[in-house]
């Protein structure tokens, strides 16, 4: 009864109880109203259909109940006016009619009472359904809107920092290029579709190698790979590029694809080629500067070999001049002559090449040579202030990768601090060289002297560019070895001297340490 009043109220109108019975009695005094109206035009009696007819709309408009009513009305009615006139057969026969339709009625009512239920539940559940569909789709296209401006963010950032990104799997075979990607490799984000290969045609052809070996090697080990490699575009342009990837993985550690980085460092390297010849001119200033405060000791060096070879050639003419020359006095004298001459030459070369601005040349240099080379040009100054050198460098030392020059012009900047940190002192003066292995294939340089020592609350900055405890000093020679020795991959740093002066080291990869 309560689903049947629930479809009540969810198919038909709602209407009260009488209003219900009272459809029952209207349609059935319809039906006979009818009936009368056939009866007195002498037409067959329709009573039973009409009262069928009658039943039914109750049931439909008011309901089981008050459609039984019209069926028990619709007897006592038909009982009353019709049943004298039909047999006992007949009434027997209509009565079995009228309540087999009830009974009929009444279950396609409640059929169909149990049906308006289910169809109000079923549309009521679709109605939710739909509700929440529509929320979902409301919540996907906010997702996708999102989902669009953070790519919209994306791009424009790769686009501000110059870099592009890509992803591939190795099982579907496809492969994604961001826009920004494409635009540094100089093709159109909005053309044919990006493959992996096309981007490998654009590496510069002397790179190629270098990138397959390092994409194939790092594909194979299922490792990162990190490197710079050229690229060459449509218009023959060609930038520098900086790629790094990593492989990706499923839930049983299998490779599945690799998701990468490229970014355009083209500006970079040319602001970092400024750079380098900005500190290169400025190593040469610094170059020139220092030889020319030691002009005066420089000249002594370089006349010393020639004094020697003119009191030399002024022996071998005397030899020659005797009534008997004696040709091999004369012979070691001109020997000696050569001698003078190549060591002057050698002299007036380094100082040259001190001189010369050249281009960075990397090559591999014995340090001991360098070292001895700068005491042969130093040693004039050293002796001009009582100073003695002393070495102890290591034997069968491998050699370093590196500019000879700016090597030489880092043992020069540390050997005049030295020089100028004792030329005043009272005491020992001494100037102490060494070379050694060191660890992590190193070689491990030092310069100490017994000078003044380190500034006093200030030995964090003497490698501060214009830092300098010198009335005529510059400040740039600290700072200037110190930008040689890092570019070469190296260190310089600074300590006390005991019992006094201070020391610096040159710590430097040796041809092992590069080769690795």
């Amino acid at each position: 009864m309560a689903d049947t009043q629930k479809s009540n109220l969810i198919a038909r109108p709602a209407v009260s109880v009488a209003l219900r019975y009272g459809i029952a009695v209207v349609s059935i005094g319809a039906a006979l109203g009818v009936a009368q109206a056939f009866l007195y035009f002498h037409l067959p009696q329709p009573f039973t259909a009409f009262a069928l007819s009658a039943i039914a709309i109750t049931y439909w408009y008011g309901g089981t109940m008050p459609g039984i009513f019209a069926a028990l009305l619709s007897l006592v009615v038909r009982g009353y006016y019709f049943e004298p006139e039909i047999s006992t057969v007949s009434r027997i026969f209509y009565d079995l009619v009228f309540l087999i339709f009830a009974l009929l009625m009444t279950r396609i009512t409640r059929t169909r009472n149990e049906l308006e239920v289910r169809v109000a539940e079923r549309t009521a559940e679709l109605t939710q359904v739909n509700k929440e569909l529509k929320l979902e789709i409301a919540e996907r296209k906010h997702a996708e809107e999102n989902l669009r401006q953070s790519e919209a963010y994306l791009h424009e950032a790769q686009k501000l920092g110059r870099m592009g990104s890509w992803a591939q799997n190795v099982v579907t075979g496809s492969f994604f290029a961001s826009p920004e990607l494409l635009r540094i490799f100089g093709s159109d984000p909005n053309g044919k579709k990006p493959t992996k290969e096309m981007l490998r045609e654009c590496v510069h052809p002397g790179d190629r190698s270098l990138y397959i070996e390092m994409v194939t090697k790092a594909t194979s080990e299922k490792s990162d790979w990190n490197f710079d490699y050229r690229i060459i575009l449509p218009d023959r342009s060609i930038k520098h590029i900086h790629a790094a990837a990593h492989p990706v993985f499923n839930g049983s550690s299998d490779l599945i694809g690799h998701i990468g980085t490229v970014m355009d460092v083209t500006e970079r390297k040319r602001a970092e080629d400024d750079l380098r010849q900005a500190q290169a001119d400025l190593a040469h200033v610094n170059r020139v500067t220092t030889m020319g405060e030691l002009t005066a000791s420089l000249a002594h060096e370089v006349n010393q070999p020639i004094a020697a070879a003119v009191t030399n050639a002024n022996t071998c003419l005397r030899w020659l001049a005797a009534d008997t020359p004696n040709l091999e006095e004369a012979r070691a004298a001109v020997a000696r002559i050569v001698k003078d001459g190549t060591r002057a030459a050698e002299i007036i070369k380094r100082i040259r090449l001190l001189f010369k601005k050249g281009i960075l040349q990397r090559e591999f240099v014995d340090i001991n040579d360098v070292i001895r080379e700068m005491i042969v040009l130093l040693r004039g100054e050293a002796m001009r202030y009582s100073i003695s050198i002393r070495t102890e460098l290591a034997a069968g030392l491998p050699q370093v990768l590196g500019d000879r020059v700016q090597l030489q012009q880092v043992l020069m900047n540390l050997m005049i601090n030295g020089i100028e940190a004792m030329k005043d002192v009272d005491g020992t003066r001494e100037l102490d060289i060494k070379s050694q292995r060191s660890e992590n294939e190193h070689i491990l340089v030092s310069v100490s002297d017994t000078g003044v020592g380190l500034p006093a609350q200030q030995a964090d900055q003497i490698f501060n560019a214009f830092f300098t405890t010198k009335v005529q000093g510059t400040g740039m020679g600290l700072s200037i070895s110190r930008s040689i020795v890092e570019s070469h991959g190296g260190r310089l740093w600074a300590g006390d001297n005991s019992p006094r002066g201070a020391s610096f080291y040159v710590s430097l990869a040796t041809k092992a340490a590069v080769h690795e």
